[in-house]
């Protein structure tokens, strides 16, 4: 391919002609400057006069368009390809090219894209992040960025969550790529190495945020500091390139992507980096450390010997628990020094306090599988660091794996700020537009429904006792499954699911049951929710993605109706829950019951609890619902304050992992 073709290529970049930024860290006096300016500037915005007008244009353009067959048709779009390379993606030829995307899905998907999604797909192909509620449609959405992004030449990644979704995106986008001449491909974890190059050099890739990030770092991993134009030509001079490096994973580098639950993505999941790791086979000694270890942190006193940030989730030592140690024998030599002895004890307590069974993690046949708080979902070949997953599978008494050394890490922050430029779509992006716009340069852009919203909220419930909230819950599920209405019970543990599930089959319900030990079977037990009667108990049910359609005797009695069972630490979660019902115009209904003894209450506002605590002690009974929103505001205020510093610690911290790093931070 010549330069001419490969618009991304610049001088600096020619020695590997792949795209991708390299934006430099903000200074700290940078930094302070960019927030004070994101409380000044408007985070959200909604599509304005001129949107408008460029969204009618492309319906008019649309209906002069229909008039052509399909060779036509697709010529008309593709003769805009110079034009939109041209002039940067706008103008008339965006607009012929969208009308064009957009006639052409009619005829082989028969789904023609309504003014709301024309004018989301051009405010993608901008670059911006866009607000569409849930079962707006975005799916088709992504075709228009997608189409005229890869019209130009410029690798295109379709990044969603899970590998179901890119999966069913493909299929569903593949007629219209089909037409249009675009090759696409798709990478999930189950794709064999030796096939991704040439599924890269696809127009469109459809992925995973986790797979595309982590052969991004694996690339770069096994280039190492041999990416120098000096070591190119060297290369090719001796024949090793052959037109592609064999070690190269990512051929066409990081151009354009459309991210599916940006939020889920940029915020939920950027807590913590991706790394690669080498597995250390650990030893006998190493084991029977973490043993002796779990044994003495278990005769250890909370308040005496320690203290437990659980908000945290931290451990600090006291002075007489250094007494202790002090006057252990070390059973191997790797707990001879102190330090040792009490990164280890902290690891010990950690495991036996802060980390819970069906909460956290989950056993299996495999042994230990780490749960994603945000999503319900088992992380595959994930583990904790610096030891911490040895002792849990010491607790638990299982298989000890190996430990693991860091190779090579990145955040997802720094990841996406490489690509040329990116776009987001989410329908809970309002909460954090100014994180979105401090963070990565974006503005949120709101968009209205395609028509008006019939959702029906009840007030929230408050009750002292969860043993009171689950009897109320099994109730109400009956109840509404007994007038023919489907009932989504969404819950934050595979634990509480599993308590709710028994409650209703003792009250002679048949629930289905969705968390993480059902994870495979995910998409179809969501597509059947919406089953007259049907009892569905699912955790975090962030970023499923997939319709629940009901039908119209359903939508007849009132449409599905959700019940939240406790809050989560971000309120954009409980808002996608309660996103399944009443979609598109539909009919439906949503409700909350919590409670004073879950997590997140007892955890983020203790004072305002052992209040609330006092008066249903002397008042039984559910508690006004303007308490359980004074709760739930203060409780999600700080845990999402919380949440933005570790965010932001992680990106910190990991710009100084990058400096003691065996290879320069502008490798990776």
């Amino acid at each position: 391919m010549s330069d001419a073709a490969r618009p991304w290529v610049t001088p600096e970049r020619a020695d590997t002609a792949e795209p991708e930024r390299r934006p430099i860290p903000p200074k700290r006096s940078d930094e302070v400057v960019l927030t004070v300016l994101s409380y000044l500037r408007r985070a959200t915005t909604g599509p304005g006069l001129r949107s408008w007008l460029e969204t009618r244009d492309v319906m008019r353009i649309g209906e002069e368009l229909a008039a052509l067959d399909d060779a036509e048709l697709v010529a008309e779009i593709r003769a805009q390809a110079p034009l939109l390379l041209a002039q940067g993606l706008k103008g008339r030829p965006m607009r012929i090219a969208a009308a064009g995307v957009r006639e052409m899905t009619w005829r082989k998907r028969q789904m023609r894209h309504h003014p709301v999604q024309i004018t989301g797909g051009l405010a993608l192909t901008r670059g911006r992040i866009v607000e569409m509620a849930t079962g707006e449609g975005k799916t088709i959405t992504t075709l228009i960025p997608a189409v005229l992004v890869a019209l130009t030449g410029t690798p295109v990644h379709v990044i969603t969550v899970n590998p179901y979704l890119a999966t069913r995106d493909a299929e569903t986008l593949a007629p219209v790529l089909e037409a249009l001449g675009l090759s696409f491909g798709v990478i999930t974890e189950e794709t064999e190495h030796h096939l991704r190059p040439a599924i890269y050099d696809s127009d469109v890739v459809f992925s995973t945020n986790s797979d595309i990030a982590f052969d991004y770092l694996r690339d770069r991993l096994a280039m190492g500091n041999d990416r120098t134009a000096l070591a190119t030509l060297s290369r090719r001079m001796l024949g090793r390139d052959g037109g592609r490096d064999a070690a190269r994973i990512l051929t066409r580098g990081l151009g354009f992507a459309v991210i599916d639950e940006v939020d889920s993505i940029l915020i939920d999941e950027a807590q913590t980096p991706l790394i690669i790791t080498a597995e250390r086979p650990g030893g006998d000694a190493e084991r029977a450390a973490d043993d002796v270890m779990l044994a003495l942190a278990d005769t250890l006193e909370e308040g005496t010997h320690y203290h437990l940030d659980r908000k945290a989730r931290r451990v600090r030592l006291l002075p007489p628990a250094d007494d202790v140690l002090a006057g252990l024998v070390p059973p191997t030599p790797a707990l001879v020094a102190e330090t040792a002895r009490r990164e280890a004890m902290v690891q010990a307590l950690s495991a036996l306090h802060l980390y819970k069974r069906d909460e956290h993690y989950i056993l299996t046949d495999e042994g230990l599988a780490i749960v994603d708080e945000f999503t319900g979902r088992v992380m595959a070949d994930r583990q904790w660091q610096s030891g911490l997953h040895q002792m849990i599978e010491a607790k638990e008494r299982v298989e000890r794996s190996g430990m693991r050394e860091t190779l090579a890490q990145i955040t997802y922050q720094t990841f996406f700020a490489r690509y040329l430029w990116f776009a987001g779509m989410t329908g809970t992006a309002s909460e954090v537009a100014r994180e979105l716009r401090l963070s990565h340069g974006r503005a949120v852009l709101r968009l209205p429904t395609h028509r008006q919203s019939r959702r029906r909220m009840a007030r929230t419930r408050l009750y002292g006792r969860a043993d009171r909230r689950w009897q109320a819950v099994a109730r109400d599920a009956a109840r509404m499954a007994a007038q023919g209405r489907p009932v989504l019970i969404g819950t934050r543990s595979v634990a509480a699911s599993e308590e709710i599930a028994e409650r209703l089959r003792a009250a002679g319900q048949t629930p289905v049951v969705l968390n993480a030990r059902q994870d495979a079977d995910e998409a179809e037990i969501v597509a059947q929710a919406g089953q007259p009667g049907r009892i569905t108990v699912a955790t975090n049910m962030a970023g499923r993605g997939t319709d629940i359609p009901v039908a119209k005797e359903v939508e007849a009695e009132g449409g599905l109706h959700v019940i939240v069972t406790e809050f989560h630490g971000s309120s954009r979660i409980d808002r996608q829950l309660i996103g399944r019902t009443g979609r598109q115009g539909q009919r439906g209904s949503a409700a909350a019951y919590v409670s004073l003894e879950d997590a997140l209450f007892s955890d983020m506002a203790p004072g305002m609890v052992r209040l609330l605590g006092w008066i249903t002690a002397r008042w039984p009974g559910r508690l006004p619902s303007p308490l359980a929103e004074l709760l739930r505001n203060l409780a999600q205020g700080r845990a999402e304050r919380r949440g933005l510093r570790r965010r932001a610690e992680t990106v910190r911290r990991a710009r100084k992992q990058e400096k003691a790093l065996g290879f320069r931070p502008d490798n990776i």
